[in-house]
């Protein structure tokens, strides 16, 4: 089963308040982590995301495409990185993103169906 497990955080908060070894650390944790879904064979796919404040949100206004400045969500929080993990069951899933929730403000966690679903 394939499960994207998504890491959230604020970049401008982290950076106020967060010293420079824990960053460090916390680079080191998700290199470590990283190569541990290597070799697990768990990894499909892993990627850091730019500062929200590169983001642009694009909508449909009255039939006319519509770009604006940021992410759509009004809030401090933003999606940071990614893992796409191929693992046996939601609980192995689960049990990896205990491990990056240390770093991270909150974690969520999804199925990555292989199709659409049956009817």
């Amino acid at each position: 089963m394939k499960y994207m497990l998504m890491m959230f955080g604020d970049g401008a908060t982290m950076m106020q308040s967060r010293s420079q070894e824990w960053f460090g650390e916390m680079i080191a944790f998700m290199q470590s982590f990283n190569a541990d879904l290597e070799k697990s064979g768990e990894l499909v796919e892993a990627r850091g995301l730019a500062d929200p404040t590169t983001a642009r949100t694009v909508t449909l206004v009255d039939g006319q495409v519509v770009v604006t400045d940021g992410p759509f969500a009004e809030a401090k929080e933003s999606l940071a990185g990614y893992w796409v993990l191929e693992v046996p069951d939601e609980r192995r899933a689960i049990e990896r993103a205990g491990e990056v929730v240390v770093w991270a403000e909150r974690v969520e966690l999804r199925e990555v169906p292989d199709g659409p679903p049956e009817q």
